[in-house]
């Protein structure tokens, strides 16, 4: 909704389907996902400085956009995640973000789903913007790691696509696949298990309500 409002707003008869945007999230990053989506499908645009010019001011307008609409509670938590948040923090497990978005949008998200305490209930924050390289490549993950000063094989990444995985997997971290509407057709090949609801996880959730737990959590990490 974002892009799509931001494409009209700047006068462009761009609009992205569900579907169309499913086979752009393979693209990781916004700015490179618009840059991708001009070069293969939309090249009036042929100089290198007029592409980047462009993308620079629309991605700039669709993270204003972004804020604003999730500021306004267009967008929540997936079932689980807060719940699974506050048994971390019970529980004494520390917590990051490792997220090729930018830093803004990861923080009006929090804002909006967790209210003022939710910045706070992570020690970093590493963000797309931050690494020269975005996921798949594991730098996001690494500078989590250095910033947690923890070996990556303690820690579990939770993540939602296959670029995510490859990503978390090649800086050795365990890896959990709960994928979303836009990802739950893609290959998992490598992760601990793949689940679809944290609240409903059927038999990769053992502690008998079929929820993953933290406990769970740990089984899995001990039994790969």
């Amino acid at each position: 909704r974002a892009f799509n409002e931001t494409f009209a707003d700047f006068g462009l008869p761009w609009r992205w389907s569900q579907a169309q945007y499913r086979e752009l999230l393979k693209v990781t990053g916004g700015k490179e996902r618009i840059t991708h989506f001009i070069r293969t499908q939309a090249a009036a645009l042929t100089t290198g400085k007029e592409v980047e010019a462009l993308v620079a001011c629309l991605h700039r307008d669709k993270t204003e956009r972004y804020v604003a609409l999730i500021d306004a509670g267009a967008a929540g938590l997936r079932p689980g995640v807060e719940r699974l948040l506050d048994e971390a923090r019970k529980e004494g497990v520390r917590l990051a973000i490792a997220t090729t978005t930018s830093l803004p949008n990861v923080e009006a998200l929090l804002r909006a789903s967790l209210g003022s305490r939710g910045p706070g209930l992570f020690e970093t924050i590493a963000a797309g913007d931050q690494v020269k390289f975005k996921k798949p490549a594991p730098d996001i993950y690494n500078m989590a790691l250095a910033a947690l000063d923890v070996p990556a094989a303690s820690c579990l990444a939770i993540e939602d696509s296959d670029n995510g995985l490859r990503s978390a997997a090649a800086a050795g971290l365990p890896v959990l696949i709960t994928p979303s509407g836009y990802t739950d057709d893609q290959c998992f090949s490598g992760a601990l298990a793949v689940v679809a609801d944290l609240d409903r996880a059927g038999g990769a959730g053992t502690s008998g309500d079929g929820k993953l737990h933290i406990s769970d959590l740990r089984r899995l990490m001990a039994g790969a």
